[in-house]
This record gives structure tokens, sequence and C-alpha cells, in this order.
């Protein structure tokens, strides 16, 4: 079957909270026929691959995973994870009632407290089990009482024990149900019940913990999911009813009154009103928006009524889109996830093996204690469950993806993470991204015996159409002034130098000085006057048409207000900052000089592609851009940054995008990045640390059976409370 025959079909799966959960379902549901590209994403609980038609059924699918212990519904059809409230554990797992055999939670659970879930009450159980053993061992006899803790140990492990054997019937061995499971029957095998059943109780406390934690770290994703209201006030015919938000289509027009969130994506037809995007964008601050102007769903309307027009369905608002990226991201690994993926995969067998060298070299070589060997063996095994170091960096990572997402960094996975954590220079575009990207026209210097009527006509003839911001100061001018652009056609645009067009039966240029000198169009007279311009910080462009100069026209963006700031944060962050613009020198040196950074000016799109290329030999190089024009230059460097607020181009081309357009922003993403990489080394060092004491002080006898498993289960609820501190990292203050 040909791979452009299969179906992406995607599920929703529940009861996951470690990465050795995804490992499971994706091992297991690989072998089935017909499968292939099988995707588990931990944090949003969704299960992705290609099926291939007449091959293995949907159902198939879904049977398997239930085997395994978990919940599984199809994602069309269910709650997403960015919605759901249900608990998770590494083990104990949530299910549909067609298994009840292997279920540990219970769909009407989801949004409980934890002490009234499954889970929750299994910890219940088990705990009040092991306290009734020890009352009855102390109110009756040792030998009474070493019964009544085999009894506890029984009931708490047994639905552990029939998931360790549905994963072993599908070929995966070394689980840690399978580690608990042996190491419970070893214990009562070697006569050691009452510590068997304590282990047995910290395991599911463990679970539970791990739940808890694990869904901890996915709030901040269901947050964004909560953004978008449920319901929308619809106009049909002058009059309003209530519709559910989702059913929007485009084209309708919705009522927003003051205090509602806008329910989708749109474009504003009638009202002036403040808007308040932090929801969206982070921008702290309302904006005032009023009629042509777009608004993002999610956005709360703090002033008036508006009536807004859709642009966009619910599927492909910028919320979703947020959501959506958030969820893809987990797929887009770190080098460093890869590889702590790969050291697991030989980690938890090294372990086994090791326990059972433990176990018989003692006794058979040095004639040791069966019984104490063993004991030690299986101590070991318990320090086997590579749980803690596998969601060691995608706990970090999801945590850091969904604090950006707020404050409307995006990045898109773990690599590119990564990437920005190592940058030490970073590239800006100048229009748009360093300046507000709205020039406007502050000098019109006509040629002798031309007015200033005509060469403005001219020239908005010439750049009718189209969106460069230059060509629209022109064009505003001309607005402005009453002027009609002359009839063109055959506009075309020349990477670099500027625009010609035939307007009113002749050719016409608009083009930079240096270009128009070449092309005879502009007068010798007129150099010195565009060069104390340009000298202004201003862009300077000349407007003629074959031969006959028709005059210069002088525009000026201003930079962003945060924009020196932000080259002083990079320079306090060791990060080299450089401008590459296609401006003339003289004005790219007036603006890079009053920002404190390098510029390099006069670049065509092919020559800030090399720029990018060189500086990429000294290390990383992050690139910012509007996502279209500089779209080599993006792709070339390390990483690669769009700056638009909600566009689709900055959601979607570069690797990771600024929604505030703040300059500002580029260092906090930065130092996010590093944040997030500290934060993984913190967590791989402290499961490893862990497992690595324990290891020792296990074979050593110092520590027994129950502090393994503390050490396992604790060193997972570690570093997922660890990684959770970056949903309340802040990359915007400094220090």
């Amino acid at each position: 079957m040909s791979e452009q025959a299969s179906i992406r079909r995607e599920w929703t799966v529940t009861g996951m909270d470690c990465a050795s959960c995804t490992t499971k379902v994706t091992q297991a549901v690989g072998t089935l026929p017909g499968v292939s590209a099988v995707r588990v994403a931990l944090m949003t609980e969704r299960l992705s691959l290609d099926l291939a038609p007449g091959t293995t059924q949907p159902d198939a699918i879904e049977a398997l995973v239930r085997k395994l212990g978990y919940g599984i519904a199809p994602r069309q059809d269910a709650q997403p994870a960015a919605a759901a409230g249900h608990d998770t554990c590494c083990s104990g797992h949530a299910h549909d009632t067609a298994e009840p055999v292997h279920s540990h939670d219970d769909p009407a659970d989801q949004g409980k407290p934890w002490h009234r879930t499954a889970k929750g009450r299994l910890v219940i159980l088990t705990g009040a089990l092991l306290a009734l053993a020890w009352g009855f061992e102390l109110l009756t006899s040792a030998s009474l009482g070493y019964w009544a803790f085999v009894a506890a140990c029984l009931i708490g492990v047994a639905p552990v024990a029939r998931r360790a054997l549905a994963a072993l019937r599908l070929g995966q061995p070394f689980t840690i149900e399978g580690l608990m499971t042996i190491a419970a029957f070893g214990a009562l095998f070697i006569g050691a019940a009452e510590e068997a059943a304590l282990v047995v109780f910290l395991f599911a406390v463990g679970e539970a913990l791990e739940g808890v934690a694990a869904n901890k770290a996915r709030d901040g994703i269901r947050a964004l999911a909560d953004l978008v209201p449920k319901t929308a006030q619809l106009e049909v015919d002058g009059q309003t009813r209530e519709v559910p938000a989702d059913r929007l289509r485009i084209g309708q027009t919705v009522l927003v009154r003051p205090g509602d969130r806008i329910p989708a994506d749109g474009e504003i037809v009638e009202g002036v009103s403040g808007i308040d995007e932090s929801p969206v964008t982070g921008e702290s601050l309302p904006r005032s928006k009023g009629q042509g102007e777009a608004v993002f769903a999610g956005s709360i309307n703090t002033e008036a009524a508006l009536r807004i027009r859709v642009t966009k369905e619910a599927s492909d608002n910028t919320i979703s889109r947020i959501i959506r990226l958030v969820e893809d991201a987990e797929e887009a690994r770190a080098p460093t996830e890869r590889f702590i993926d790969r050291f697991s995969r030989w980690y938890m067998p090294a372990i086994v093996g090791m326990a059972a060298l433990v176990i018989l070299i003692p006794p058979l070589l040095m004639g040791a204690d069966w019984q104490t060997w063993i004991y030690r063996g299986l101590a070991l095994l318990l320090i086997g469950c590579p749980c803690a170091l596998v969601i060691s960096v995608p706990a970090s990572i999801a945590s850091a993806l969904s604090s950006g997402a707020k404050r409307g960094l995006l990045m898109k996975g773990g690599a590119v993470i990564e990437a920005a954590a190592k940058v030490t220079q970073v590239a800006f575009d100048k229009t748009g991204t360093l300046t507000h990207g709205r020039p406007v026209v502050t000098d019109l210097i006509p040629a002798p015996g031309v007015s200033e009527t005509e060469l403005l006509a001219v020239a908005a003839g010439v750049e009718t159409g189209s969106s460069h911001p230059l060509a629209l100061a022109v064009l505003g001018r001309a607005k402005d002034a009453g002027i009609a652009p002359l009839p063109a056609r055959q506009a075309k645009a020349i990477p670099g130098k500027g625009v010609e067009a035939m307007v009113d039966g002749t050719m016409a240029w608009v083009m930079s000085p240096s270009h128009a000198l070449a092309m005879q169009g502009i007068a010798a007279n007129s150099t010195d006057r565009a060069t104390a311009l340009e000298e202004q910080g201003k862009t300077v462009v000349a407007v003629f048409r074959k031969a006959q100069p028709l005059g210069l026209i002088a525009m000026r963006d201003e930079p962003r207000p945060d924009a020196s700031d932000a080259m002083r944060q990079l320079n306090a962050m060791g990060v080299g900052a450089t401008m590459l613009t296609g401006d003339n020198p003289r004005t790219a040196a007036a603006i890079a000089g009053g920002l404190g950074m390098e510029f390099r000016a006069g670049m065509l799109p092919e020559d800030k592609l090399t720029t990018i290329r060189q500086m990429s030999g000294t290390g990383g190089v992050m690139m910012i851009g509007d996502g279209i024009n500089d779209a080599p230059a993006l792709k070339q460097a390390s990483i690669g940054v769009a700056m638009g607020s909600g566009t689709d181009v900055a959601l979607e081309t570069a690797d990771a995008a600024i929604l505030r357009d703040r300059v500002g922003d580029v260092p906090a993403l930065i130092r996010l990045a590093r944040a997030t990489m500290g934060n993984i080394r913190q967590n791989i060092a402290l499961a490893l640390g862990l497992k690595a004491v324990f290891l020792v002080t296990s074979v050593l006898g110092i520590t027994g059976l129950w502090i393994a498993i503390l050490a396992d289960t604790g060193a997972t609820v570690l570093v997922t409370l660890n990684a959770l501190r970056m949903l309340g990292y802040d990359p915007s203050k400094q220090g």
C-alpha cells in the first residue's frame, strides 16, 4: 500500500504521565499491520498515525491501547487534551468501561479531586489494608499479621500485575508494572510480606502524585483552549441569537458586548472600542480599534459594543493555530530529548541484568545468603524505571512552550528551544522589525518644471497594488492630498532596487537614488540633497520616466520605542546584534547608531542569505524578519523568528514567532530558551543523581525496597514539579 493512500488518524489517549507511557503505546501500535508514522504526544495526550485502508481497523487500535491500560477516544469525538480534566499516572490509567479489568481510572473521574478518583481510591484502599494489617499484627500475633500483609500486598498489586501481563503479551517485558510485580512477589517469596505491602502502597501513592503533577503540566494548554468563548451572538436580519462559537462561518456578523470575549478572528464592521489582546499576545495594554481593523478570537472587548465580521473558521483562528502549534511542537524533539530516549532503551534492560547478577553472583561464587541478595536485587529492580529521566526533557519543554504562548512567544518544539539557547548573534531586518513598518512621507522635492501633484500621481501609479511599507506611505500621502494615481499596468518589483510600471502609456520607475543615477533618473544636482536626507535617517526614492527625472520623495520610519532597550539587553546577555537592510548605508547608519548596533546596508535578499551563512560560522544565529521578504534568510539561520500579530506567516513560516511586535521580546525569547535548557539540565542531574545514589545503596544493603520505590516515584514527581516552575517563569524580567 502506497504511503499516499494512507489516512492520518488521531485519538485522545488519557492516563499517560511520563514518556515511558508514550513509548508503550508507540511500540505496541507500531506493530499493527498498515500502521506507520506513529506519534504520541505526552502533554497533549494525542495519538496520531498513518493508517493504510483495508488493513487494521481503528477499533483494533483502540482495543490495543485499552489493553495497555489507557483510555482512548477518536480525537474529533472526544474532549481534546486542552479541555480535559482527568487524572493521569505512570501506570494507573483512564479507561473505557469496555475493558474494566485493566482500569485504574474512570472517565467519570474527570475533574474530581484526587481522593475521589479511582487512583485515589486505590491509594486509600491499599493504605487502609496496610494499616489494618499492622493493627491485626499488634492485636494478634506476628504469624497472623504476616498473612494480613500478604493479603494487603496481593490485593494492591493485582491491577498492576494485570497491566504488566498485558504489556508482556505485546512484547514489552521491561515496564515499571513488570518490575513492580516481580519485586512484590519476590518480596513475598523471601518472607518480606510487610515490606511488600508497603512498597505496593507507596507505588500507588507515587502513581497518584505523578498523575497530579503531569495533569498540572497540561493546565497551560487547557487555559489556551478556554480563552475562546463557547457561544457567540450571531446577527441575522437585524436580530441576534446565541449560537455555538465553533459553528460560526466566514462572512457572518457577530455582536460583541463590552466585557465579552471575541468569539472568532474577524474584522470590525461597526464601532470603536479598546481591545485587550493580553490573552492572545500577552500585550498588557488594551489597543483602541475601529472599523476595518482585525481582531483575534479570545481577545476581550473592554469599552463599547462592536459588530464583527468573521474572517476565519473556528478551526483556523489564532488561538486554534497556537494550540495546534504547541501540540505539534512535541514532535519537534530537542537533540537532548532524542539522546535521552536512546539512552533509556538500554537503561532498563541493563538494570534488570544488573539485578540478576546481584542476586546470583554473591550466593553462587561467595556462598552469600540467598535471601539477602535476592532482597537487594529486588530493590535494584525498582530503580530500573527511567520515568524520571525520560520525562525530564518533555515536561520542561511543554511548560516552556505553554509559558511562552501566554506571553506571545511561540517556538515550534524542543529543537527550536535548544537552538535558541545557543544563539550568540541576532540579525534583524529593519522595516517592520526594528521600525514600526509604517513610514510616512516627510519631503517632496519635484524636479524643475514638475509639480508636486505630478510627482505624487506618477509615484502612486507605479506603487498601486503594492503592499510594501514604502509604497503604502506614497499611496497614503497621495490620498491625503486628494491626488488620484495615474492609471498603471505591467507593474513589476525589482528586488533590492525599486518598482517599475507602465504609467499613462509610458514606463515609469520608483527606485533608490543610486540605481536611479545609473538610469539617468536623477539630476546630478539632486544627489547631494538625497544624501543629506539619508543622513537624517530618511529613506529616499527617485521617481522618473525614461531619462526624465521627476523628483525625490523622502520617508521616515521611526524605530520601535523598545528597540534601544532590547539592544542593551542583548548586549548584557553576550549576544551580538546586527541590522540587515536593503536601505542605503547613510539611513542605516542613522538608525543603527541610535540603537547601538552594527549594520549592513544595501542588501538584496541573496546578500542577506550570504551574510547569515557567514555569521553562522562563529555560532548560533537568530534571524528576525517579517516571514515573507526574508524567508531565505529566516530558513538559513539557526532559528528564524517572524514578527507579526497573529498573522498566518508569523505562526507558520518561521521556527518561532513574536506576536506582540515588540523588539524587547527577542531577548525574552532567548532568555526563556536558556532558562528551559537550564531547567532540563537540573532535571537530568536530579534524575540520574538519585538513581545513582540509590543504586549503590541498594547493592550495599543500606536502603531497601520501600526506599527504592520512593526513589523512583519521588524522582519523577520532583522532576515534574521542577519542570512546572517554567509555567510561572517570566522571561521579560531581567537578571
